[in-house]
């Protein structure tokens, strides 16, 4: 299982990195904006501000949960191929211990056959660990030079059996195990989507109307900051750029829009090349349905987006966001740079590919599709890092 990060004190800010409160920004405009009228005495039905908040939180959940999904998958999958190696090389050496059995059982029925008494060499057939061929040492000494070599081919194939067959049953108790905790986040991202879409069925024709309503203005204050964030980083790219002309210097712009620092330099033309691919990648999705678990060709869930457009530029990323997020290095919101990493939550269980100005390119949830979108689409709160994979 993918470990999780600590905690952090809510709007914490260190080195870029952003730690949201419990509450996002993005939802509390959502409970200024709407219009909804208070519930009529007697009435336990949630208000529509409650439903949007649970939908939204029941989603999160069921991508953390996917996101553990991906991780048991993984492992799973690596166990299997484990077992599968193992189990072929209990078969082989079996084969080979066999074929050193019957050597030595040639020894012992020649001895039968003149005579010889209890044959030396039927002792260590009847033996059944290897120290209990080591326990009779004495035997060892009366045998041939051929038989003491067949002895120890039969010993040595013995104890290596015994080995891997131990291997391949530790192999196979931690398959169970790995088996075991795929299933249960499968039923627990299928839980949640199943509780969110139970939630949403219950509205009526109006609260939906006013829900899409509140979802818009969402959109358009986000945005709004993704506009921002684009003068900023112009800003800054050009004044940068007068500051290496006045110094009599050159200016190396990566063409993103954005600008570095003394502690994080703007990445070089390689990474805005493999950049470049990976942006092409994931802007070829677009519209491509969001599917937890997927990896493409035909859908995505967020982190598999981002896996497979890295991949496209030359570039090994691992599966799920908790792993992702310490593939790079981290740098601020200010400074991102196309083909950038954006993650989310507290718990970073979202992952977006920034494309530059405030945007990005993401897999969002179930139900919706590969899109570009402001990276403030939950509130500016809701970014958890920026990270440079490459």
């Amino acid at each position: 299982m993918a470990s999780h990060r600590k905690s952090r004190t809510p709007g914490t800010r260190v080195a870029g990195i952003r730690t949201p409160a419990l509450a996002t920004a993005a939802l509390t405009s959502v409970a200024l904006l709407s219009q909804t009228a208070d519930a009529a005495p007697g009435d336990d039905r949630p208000s529509l501000e409650e439903v949007e908040k649970k939908v939204g939180d029941l989603y999160r959940q069921a991508e953390s949960a996917t996101e553990k999904y991906n991780a048991a998958k993984e492992k799973t999958t690596k166990q299997r191929k484990r077992v599968d190696t193992l189990l072929d090389d209990v078969a082989q050496r079996t084969q080979k211990l066999n074929e050193a059995r019957a050597e030595l059982g040639s020894y012992a029925a020649a001895q039968y056959r003149t005579g010889a008494g209890m044959p030396d060499t039927a002792t260590f057939l009847l033996a059944e660990t290897p120290q209990d061929v080591f326990d009779q040492r004495q035997v060892l000494d009366r045998m041939t030079g051929r038989q003491k070599a067949a002895v120890d081919d039969y010993v040595t194939q013995q104890t290596e059996t015994m080995k891997k067959r131990q291997e391949a049953t530790e192999s196979l108790r931690t398959l169970t195990e790995t088996q075991g905790d795929l299933k249960t986040a499968k039923a627990t991202v299928q839980k949640k989507l199943a509780d969110a879409r139970e939630l949403l069925s219950k509205l009526t024709a109006e609260e939906k109307a006013r829900l899409a309503a509140i979802e818009k203005r969402k959109q358009e204050e986000a945005a709004r900051k993704a506009a921002e964030l684009a003068r900023q980083q112009a800003a800054q790219e050009q004044a940068r750029e007068e500051a290496a002309q006045q110094s009599g210097g050159t200016s190396e712009s990566s063409g993103s829009g954005s600008t570095g620092s003394a502690d994080t330099p703007p990445a070089d033309s390689s990474y805005a090349a493999k950049a470049e691919k990976a942006i092409a990648f994931a802007r070829a999705q677009i519209g491509k349905p969001y599917v937890w678990g997927a990896t493409g060709p035909g859908s995505y869930d967020c982190s598999g987006l981002t896996q497979a457009a890295w991949k496209a530029a030359g570039v090994s990323l691992p599966r799920t966001t908790y792993d992702q997020v310490n593939a790079g290095t981290t740098v601020p919101v200010s400074q991102a740079q196309p083909g950038d990493l954006v993650f989310f939550y507290d718990d970073v269980t979202h992952v977006g590919i920034y494309i530059g100005n405030g945007m990005m390119i993401h897999a969002p949830k179930p139900g919706t599709y590969v899109r570009e979108e402001s990276i403030y689409y939950d509130g500016d709160s809701a970014i958890h890092s920026i990270v440079r994979p490459a």
